[in-house]
């Protein structure tokens, strides 16, 4: 018997489940043929089948074979074969749908618990709801895939291209920090790149001088087996790329709230000593936490003092400014990619998209674009100017117009 659940990807929490009892292969895709159906964008027609290798009376062997073109994650690691267990998590594309695959014998009776676990005998876990992280009965998590310095990792968040970043648990919870924490590792093929260990400890130096309610609290940094880990705070919530990307574009009073309060997040680093440049702004760099709609600004590893000497060329088509590619970042720079992520907000559509060539060069034109309310198409056509002085003056300039823009829209 295969029971597959739908896991939000915050929380972790089941949203939808399947139960197959007799079945001997399982597709899941986009298409409506498919016996579990996941509508998403990251999810080709056709995107993986679940084939029953093996049956016995002690076991059951089931295999997954990856067909989509965003490719498939078993337990946090890009495959397209491999032989599943069970508790065994599937993500399909880097950042879409979560599903946990669990197998039980059709015959296997479950025990269940007769009294509350003593010290003296282990908790046996039984009885636990799909998709908990920690046992009902003794509170302790169900699953430790490994354990990093003093911290219990509980699974994979997400893989991105400098580093990995899992969901941990310390071991010894003093009270003092939150009980789930985020662990980031910096990627085996990175650990070679002496840029790519400097951007690491950047990240760790910047968050340690900031506190700031839009920026995660960084908790700890330190070093296990040549590898560099950072630890911060979780944020419960979604970046802005995927909840478009699931809910499509957003209402422009919305879109505008959000991005002022991105502002104040920039006008607090920029106001720093020295000034503080993210480099890379854009919708999946910006959360927004469920509990209160509260932003937040992540991934400081393109942090950059601002300076006169030119530095790594850190650039992201469609939201780094021009200046970024020349390796000469300015504060303006970070409010260009403010601009084009408010415009991807509004449409859905990559600010590739609305590039035209002027006679003077290309930039973002609007003009024709019904899906962006007339009074901020100037302001996002402004704030993208490919020159550095044509922009505004600073991040607290734009989060007044922004601000001016809502009760006309």
């Amino acid at each position: 018997m295969v029971t597959l659940t739908l896991l939000d990807p915050q929380n972790k929490a089941p949203i939808r489940q399947w139960l197959f009892t007799t079945t001997q292969q399982i597709n899941v895709g986009r298409s409506s043929d498919n016996h579990v159906v996941l509508s998403d964008i990251l999810v080709s027609r056709y995107h993986l089948e679940l084939h029953l290798l093996n049956s016995s009376e002690t076991a059951l062997i089931w295999q997954l074979n990856s067909l989509g073109s965003n490719g498939t994650f078993v337990d946090g690691r890009l495959t397209n074969q491999a032989e599943l267990k069970h508790d065994t998590i599937i993500q399909l594309g880097l950042t879409g749908p979560i599903l946990r695959f669990q197998l039980q014998l059709p015959y296997q009776v479950q025990p269940q618990p007769t009294s509350t676990p003593s010290q003296s005998q282990a908790c046996q876990h039984v009885g636990n709801p799909a998709g908990n992280l920690f046992c009902v009965h003794c509170g302790q998590p169900l699953q430790v895939l490994q354990t990093i310095g003093s911290y219990q990792v509980l699974r994979v968040l997400g893989i991105g291209g400098m580093g990995t970043t899992f969901l941990v648990k310390p071991k010894e919870n003093t009270g003092l920090q939150p009980q789930l924490q985020v662990l980031k590792e910096m990627n085996a093929d990175m650990e070679s790149i002496p840029k790519a260990q400097e951007l690491f400890k950047r990240e760790a130096r910047m968050l340690r001088s900031l506190s700031h309610p839009g920026i995660p609290d960084l908790y700890d940094f330190f070093t296990e087996n040549a590898k560099q880990y950072l630890v911060m705070e979780l944020i419960h919530g979604q970046d802005l790329q995927r909840w478009v990307n699931q809910r499509g574009p957003l209402p422009a009073a919305q879109a505008l709230r959000w991005m002022i309060q991105a502002c104040d997040i920039l006008d607090y680093i920029h106001r720093h000593d020295p000034p503080i440049i993210h480099r890379d702004l854009k919708p999946g760099n910006i959360l927004v936490r469920n509990r209160d709609n509260q932003v937040f600004i992540i991934d400081f590893g393109a942090v950059k003092e601002a300076s006169l000497v030119p530095g790594t060329r850190i650039a992201v088509e469609g939201y780094s400014a021009p200046e970024q590619g020349l390796g000469r970042p300015t504060i303006q720079s970070d409010l260009y990619g403010l601009g084009a992520t408010l415009l991807f907000l509004l449409t859905g559509q990559s600010p590739m998209d609305f590039y035209k060539n002027l006679g003077h060069g290309y930039r973002i034109e609007l003009a024709d674009i019904l899906s962006v309310p007339t009074q901020v198409k100037p302001v996002i056509e402004r704030v993208t100017h490919p020159r550095p002085d044509h922009r505004f003056e600073g991040a607290q300039a734009l989060k007044q117009v922004l601000q001016d823009c809502l009760p006309l829209i």
